[in-house]
């Protein structure tokens, strides 16, 4: 019988297997298709819809606009999605997936948490609320239950939304977006930089 030690080893060895396939699925995504999990999110969002503006993306993505902003722009900067005047209200601008971003995404493998999401489903609803009541006492062990975070399984999700955070309150310049993603990353972030 193991004692509570290592019981609470097992548990941090498992959460720690957790974020490495989160990390490494992150990788491989951006690696082989040129797209990080946030990306092929957004880049699903945008096929599926059409068309339609950031604040309506970053509501269905459930992510912060600043966020969402900074991802499309850089999707747009590779020609992936386009941004369009609205004909209707000319102030509203319209996202769409380019030829390019459509081809890439269809290539593409399915995102982690789609397949989570189909072997969840799978579960008894016993076994669905044991786990989710587990998942809640465990963050709220590491002082994270408070803590606002999208469905997205990508640790890249987590560094785009400290970055777009920040620079929602101001911060602005490559090298201090690159510093924060740094930062976001080695758990290090500060704002006062």
């Amino acid at each position: 019988m193991m004692d509570s030690l290592d019981l609470c080893d097992e548990v941090l060895v498992t959460l720690r297997r957790i974020m490495r396939a989160i990390d490494i699925h992150s990788r491989r995504l951006e690696q082989r298709y040129g797209l990080t999990g946030p990306q092929m999110l957004l880049m699903k969002e945008i096929v599926r819809a059409g068309e339609l503006s950031v604040g309506e993306l970053a509501r269905r993505a459930n992510l912060g606009q600043a966020t969402v902003t900074n991802i499309v722009d850089r999707l747009e900067g590779r020609g992936l999605v386009t941004r369009t005047r609205s004909s209707a209200d000319k102030r509203r601008v319209l996202l769409r997936a380019s030829t390019e971003g459509a081809r890439r995404l269809r290539s593409s493998p399915h995102l982690l948490q789609e397949q989570f999401v189909a072997r969840f489903r799978n579960a008894p609803d016993w076994e669905q609320t044991l786990m989710l009541s587990t998942l809640q006492r465990i963050a709220g062990m590491m002082d994270a239950a408070d803590i606002d975070a999208a469905p997205v399984l990508s640790g890249e999700a987590l560094v785009e939304e400290a970055a777009g955070e920040l620079r929602s309150r101001g911060t602005r310049g490559e090298g201090r977006t690159r510093r924060i993603r740094r930062e976001a990353l080695t758990g290090n972030l500060t704002e006062g930089r």
